[in-house]
């Protein structure tokens, strides 16, 4: 690998672990009782480090979220051509959609990102964090989409309205299975939501 191959591996990591670490403070603390100075530290780098990657805490905590719904949108981008859209749809975020799977040794395990997800789910002061970075992804899955049916993400309707129906099933499929009172997997849930809006979302009989 080069130095700048290296160098950008080594940005990524710090990233992943001053996102987790906020969670795992945050979860353990709450909102209130944890600063910028705590994640860093908790994360093993200077205050100075973690203002070169995020502006806030809230930031921080979103983080992962943003960076795997980003990289559904790539995903997409490298799947086969000739593959139908909404079957394409589905392969790219069962294959980067954070489902609290262990990945590489990247991820925390299962907890810790269900945890992450109940945080920037029931937490008011993270949940406007947490909808700018669902309109970002759902702004880069626009442009993906756009470029795989041949439209303009920014002048036709058809890309985004597709984008923000994969952004809606993501987060009904979330809200879902973390408010179920039975165990439930994920990817099935996910899976089924987008066919769903692949079917146009027929009427239960």
């Amino acid at each position: 690998m080069s130095t700048e191959g290296l160098r950008e591996r080594k940005k990524r990591e710090t990233r992943i672990a001053l996102s987790w670490a906020a969670v795992r403070l945050v979860v353990e603390r709450g909102v209130a009782n944890v600063k910028v100075e705590d994640i860093a530290a908790e994360a093993g780098v200077s205050l100075r480090t973690f203002r070169n990657y995020f502006a806030n805490k809230a930031e921080a905590i979103a983080a992962r979220h943003l960076d795997r719904a980003l990289e559904i949108a790539e995903e997409l981008r490298l799947r086969p051509a000739d593959e139908p859209l909404w079957t394409a749809i589905a392969t790219a975020v069962e294959d980067r959609f954070p489902l609290g799977v262990e990945q590489g040794g990247e991820e925390p395990p299962d907890q810790q990102w269900v945890d992450g997800v109940r945080l920037m789910v029931a937490e008011p002061s993270l949940r406007g964090e947490l909808l700018r970075a669902n309109a970002t992804a759902e702004t880069a899955m626009a442009a993906a989409i756009a470029e795989r049916t041949g439209t303009d993400a920014t002048k036709d309707l058809y890309p985004k309205l597709v984008a923000a129906a994969v952004g809606a099933a993501i987060t009904a499929t979330m809200q879902h299975w973390l408010v179920s009172d039975r165990p439930l997997a994920m990817k099935p849930l996910l899976r089924d939501a987008l066919a769903q809006f692949a079917a146009g979302l027929p009427e239960p009989k």
